[in-house]
C-alpha cells in the first residue's frame, strides 16, 4: 500500500501543478481501496469543476465582448437577449432604467417569444413604493418562482398584475451596477413555474459588472444620437424657416413696390396744383389708393400669418358655434361684396349644430373659400355653400362656376405662394397664400381640406371639423 501511494502522491503533485497552470483535462489516477485515492477523486472532482467553470467564463467573455460590439442602448439589448438563453432560461427579457437620481424607475425595452407584452416602455413607478429597492439596497437579485401566489399576496403590486396577465409565472429580477450607483434593472421572465435557481443568479453576477458598463455605455451613446437627431431637426427648422424669411422679403420686396410706387404717382399727380382733376378722376383715383392699400394690407396680414403659425405660437380659442346663426351672418356679409359681379350666393344647404372651432380662423377659412369662389367665377354666377354634419366631422362645401382646376394647378393648391394658371375674372388681386393659410387652420383643428373639380366645369372647395374638437 505504501508503494502505491508513493507512485500516488508526485503524480498528484503533478496533477495539482496542471490544475494551477490551468490545464484542466488532466487525468488522474486512482487505486481502489487507497485512502490517498480518496484525493485523487476530489482532484479529479475539482478538474471537471473547474474545466465546467472555465468554459462557462470563457463563453460569458465571448458574448460579453459580443455584445460590447454595439453602440445604441437597443442594438446591446436586443443581442443580450439572442446569447443569454444558454445561461439563464427565459421567454422574455425586460430591462428598466433609474431617473431622477434612482426616484423613479421607468420601462426602456422588452422582447418575449410571446406577441402581448403588457409592461411597454414609457412605463413608471416610483421607488418608494416599490419592493425593488430592496433589490438596489443589497445588490443581491431576486427570484420569484411562482408569481401568481406572489400577487396574491401583494394585490397592490401593479407591474406583477400585468405580468401575471402576461402569462409570466416565474422572474429573476437582477440590478445593474456601475461605478458602484445603481443604474436600472434587468428582467428575466419565463411562463413556467420554479424555473430559476441560485446557479442563475451566481452566473448574472459573474458578468453584471461588466454588463452594467456595456449598458451604460449604449445608454449614454443613445442619448447622445437622440441629441444629435434632435439637433439637426432643429438646424433643419431653422434653415428652412430662413429660407422663408428669404422668400417673405422677397415677395414684400416685389409686391409690395408696384402698389407704393402706384399710390406715391397718384398722390403726386393729386399735388400738383398743374393738374386740374375732375371729382370723377379724384374719386377714381382714390379708389385705385384703396384697392392698393387693401392688396397690401392683406399681403402683410398673410405674412403675419404665416409667421406666427410656422413660428409654432399658433393657439386655438376653441368655442361652439352654431352652424345656422353663423352661416346666415357669412351669406349677409359676402353678398354685399359680390354685388360688384352681380354674383348670386346662396346656402343650399346647412344641418344645424354646434361646430366646435376657432370663431376668428374658421371665419378666416370660409372668408377666404367664398372670396376666392366670387374672385375666379364670371359674373351672374351662382356660388353655393354647404354646410354637412357627417359625423365625425362637419363637412363645408363652397361650389363655384368659375374655369376648375388643372391638374398641374392642383399639385402647387394650398402651397405657399401658390400661383395658379386661372386668373381672377374681375382683375383682383392675389397674394398667393390664402389657401397655404387655410390649409395650415384646418390642420391645426384636425381637420381636411380638398378640392373636387374637373377643368372647365367649376370647382367645390370643401374641408371638416372634427365634432369633437381637437385641443
Amino acid at each position: 500500500m505504501t508503494s502505491h501511494n508513493d507512485d500516488l502522491i508526485p503524480k498528484y503533485v503533478e496533477v495539482t501543478e496542471e490544475l494551477r497552470k490551468g490545464h484542466y483535462d488532466v487525468q488522474v489516477p486512482l487505486h481502489e481501496g487507497d485512502d490517498i485515492s480518496i484525493l485523487g477523486e476530489s482532484l479529479q472532482n475539482l478538474a471537471h469543476d473547474l474545466e465546467h467553470r472555465y468554459s462557462q467564463i470563457s463563453e460569458t467573455d465571448k458574448i460579453t465582448t459580443n455584445i460590447n460590439q454595439g453602440f445604441l442602448l437597443e442594438d446591446i439589448l436586443e443581442s443580450v437577449y439572442k446569447e443569454f438563453k444558454q445561461f439563464i432560461p427565459y421567454d422574455r427579457i425586460g430591462f428598466a432604467l433609474l431617473e431622477q437620481h434612482g426616484r423613479i424607475l421607468r420601462a426602456f425595452w422588452s422582447k418575449s417569444e410571446f406577441e402581448e407584452t403588457k409592461i411597454k416602455k414609457g412605463y413608471a413607478g416610483l421607488m418608494s413604493e416599490s419592493s425593488l429597492k430592496n433589490i438596489i439596497e443589497t445588490g443581491v437579485p431576486r427570484i420569484i418562482n411562482d408569481l401568481e401566489e406572489y400577487y396574491h399576496n401583494k394585490p397592490t403590486s401593479h407591474s406583477s398584475r400585468l405580468a401575471v396577465e402576461e402569462g409570466i409565472r416565474s422572474s429573476l429580477t437582477c440590478p445593474l451596477i456601475s461605478n458602484g450607483v445603481a443604474v436600472g434593472f434587468m428582467f428575466f421572465s419565463s411562463r413556467e413555474k420554479n424555473t430559476y435557481a441560485e446557479v442563475h443568479i451566481a452566473t448574472y453576477q459573474r458578468i453584471v459588472r461588466q454588463l452594467s458598463i456595456i449598458l451604460e455605455k449604449g445608454r449614454l451613446v443613445s442619448e447622445l444620437s437622440d441629441q444629435k437627431n434632435t439637433i439637426e431637426k432643429k438646424n433643419e427648422e431653422l434653415k428652412r424657416l430662413d429660407e422663408l424669411k428669404n422668400v417673405f422679403l422677397g415677395i414684400a420686396a416685389h409686391d409690395l413696390r408696384n402698389p407704393i410706387s402706384s399710390i406715391r404717382g397718384i398722390a403726386e399727380m393729386m399735388l400738383d396744383e398743374r393738374f386740374e382733376l375732375t371729382n370723377e378722376e379724384k374719386k377714381e383715383f382714390l379708389s385705385d389708393i384703396y384697392d392698393q392699400s387693401n392688396f397690401m394690407l392683406n399681403l402683410l396680414n398673410d405674412l403675419l400669418d404665416i409667421t406666427t403659425i410656422e413660428s409654432g405660437k399658433f393657439l386655438l380659442n376653441i368655442v361652439p358655434i352654431q352652424s345656422d346663426e353663423y352661416f346666415e351672418q357669412i351669406l349677409e356679409r359676402h353678398l354685399k361684396l359680390a354685388e360688384p359681379k352681380e354674383t348670386n350666393i346662396i346656402i343650399e344647404n346647412v344641418d344645424k349644430g354646434l361646430i366646435n372651432a376657432d370663431v376668428a380662423r374658421f371665419r378666416q377659412i370660409v372668408d377666404n373659400l367664398i372670396s376666392n369662389a366670387v374672385k375666379f367665377s364670371p359674373p351672374k354666377s351662382t356660388i353655393k355653400i354647404r354646410v354637412l354634419l357627417r359625423e365625425p366631422y362637419w363637412k363645408i362645401e363652397v361650389q363655384d362656376e368659375g374655369p376648375g382646376i388643372t391638374e398641374k394647378d392642383r399639385e402647387k393648391l394650398f402651397q405657399d405662394f401658390a400661383k395658379l394658371s386661372a386668373q381672377p375674372t374681375g382683375g383682383e388681386k392675389s397674394t398667393g397664400l390664402g389657401l397655404s393659410i387655410v390649409r395650415k387652420i384646418v390642420n391645426a383643428h384636425g381637420g381636411k381640406i380638398g378640392v373636387d373639380s374637373e377643368p372647365g366645369h367649376g370647382a367645390t372647395f370643401w374641408f371638416t371639423i372634427p365634432v369633437k374638437p381637437k385641443v
